[in-house]
């Protein structure tokens, strides 16, 4: 993650900065994940969108946001996590990223979990169709254990095709 793009935010996340990173936990499937909350913009339910013809499978298509046109990622679909559904606890986080606002749709949202940076252990490597290039590591609190994930360079990455290369 950048540290001009989570200084651009003002007023949020300072507080954090010596205390610990904010992570909002959402689930996909069984597992629990986090990203980084100065990256969420909203949390919407799901609705329909509007498909796009010869896009990739895990892009559902496109909503209409306030005049903003923000492409749909179904997480589910990209790390080949099964047959997805859709019902009352399915969520869309909307996330700005670069400057562009994406959808991601996700099983369910649970909470916001300050983690320290001792409470983050580095991702093992392991062969699994999530690839850990986009793992910040994994967050331990308590009994729980949520995957990290670096938002910023999965959505910008050449397969998801959404969100042109972050100036490093």
């Amino acid at each position: 993650m950048s540290d001009t793009a989570s200084k651009n935010l003002s007023g949020f996340g300072e507080k954090t900065d010596s205390n610990g990173n904010e992570f909002l936990a959402f689930t996909l499937g069984k597992e629990e994940y986090g990203i980084d909350i100065l990256k969420v913009q909203e949390i919407r339910g799901y609705e329909a969108v509007t498909r796009i013809a010869n896009s990739p499978d895990f892009i559902k298509g496109v909503v209409n946001l306030r005049g903003i046109i923000v492409p749909i990622v179904d997480m589910r679909i990209k790390f080949q996590l099964g047959e997805p559904t859709y019902d009352q606890f399915t969520v869309v986080i909307i996330l700005n990223i670069g400057g562009r606002v994406v959808g991601m749709v996700v099983d369910s949202v649970s909470d916001v979990i300050t983690l320290t940076q001792e409470q983050i252990k580095p991702a093992p490597e392991m062969g699994t169709t999530f690839d850990s290039d986009y793992l910040i590591g994994l967050g331990t609190l308590e009994q729980r254990m949520l995957i990290l994930v670096d938002i910023d360079k999965l959505m910008s990455s050449a397969e998801m095709g959404l969100i042109e290369k972050l100036a490093a």
